[in-house]
């Protein structure tokens, strides 16, 4: 590479990478205030057990561009919310409701829905992929935090991720009470390869 031109591509790479870092953490916020307001709308509402497939429904035919929104898309936006509702990671870190009034949902029966804000949290530090490799494999909440944290410091890609899973790191690490291992600590992955899955990509309807 013409070293003339070096620090133009690093200015273009850095801003790419916090483009795709910006469009994960509006991804994950979203993904959570979807998964809360299903969740949270039969108490209020009477939706039934059906709502979820006939949610997908509606999407599918109303607004096809929109992918991810799927009958097994909505269930783990779901699993999520239900994952991490009740965690640590949410309620020792500052959530706040979205102060604009305009954000508020009306629905028929007259109730409101006010999106919560988790841009704050660790959660929005790791791409929908590797969320769903963690909430679908780890079962105890400090299993889910130990993985969670792992990833955002050592920048683990999913297939590392999915690696440390199956080689049981979380409980080798609790029964041996080790630190990580320097090949651990050697791994560097760029950015743009950590948040550029595919659900990224499909809700920008790229």
């Amino acid at each position: 590479m013409d070293k003339r031109f070096s620090d133009i591509i690093q200015l273009i790479q850095q801003s790419r990478n916090s483009a795709i870092k910006a469009v994960n953490v509006q991804l994950i916020n979203l993904y959570w205030n979807v998964g809360s307001y299903i969740k949270d709308k039969p108490a209020v509402a009477g939706w039934g057990d059906k709502t979820v497939e006939e949610l997908a429904t509606f999407v599918q035919k109303n607004n096809p561009e929109l992918k991810g929104f799927n009958r097994r898309g909505l269930y783990r936006i779901i699993q999520f919310y239900e994952t991490y509702a009740p965690s640590k990671l949410i309620i020792s870190t500052e959530q706040q409701t979205l102060s604009n009034d305009n954000s508020k949902i009306v629905s028929s029966v007259r109730t409101q829905f006010e999106p919560k804000n988790i841009r704050n949290t660790i959660l929005v530090q790791l791409s929908w992929t590797h969320h769903r490799t963690i909430f679908s494999r780890c079962k105890m909440e400090e299993e889910r935090e130990f993985y969670i944290r792992l990833c955002i410091r050592e920048n683990y890609s999913v297939r590392e991720l999915d690696r440390q899973i199956s080689a049981s790191l979380f409980e080798r690490t609790m029964i041996g009470n080790s630190k990580l291992s320097p090949e651990a600590k050697a791994i560097h992955i760029d950015i743009a390869s950590t948040f550029k899955d595919s659900y990224v990509l499909e809700f920008l309807n790229v």
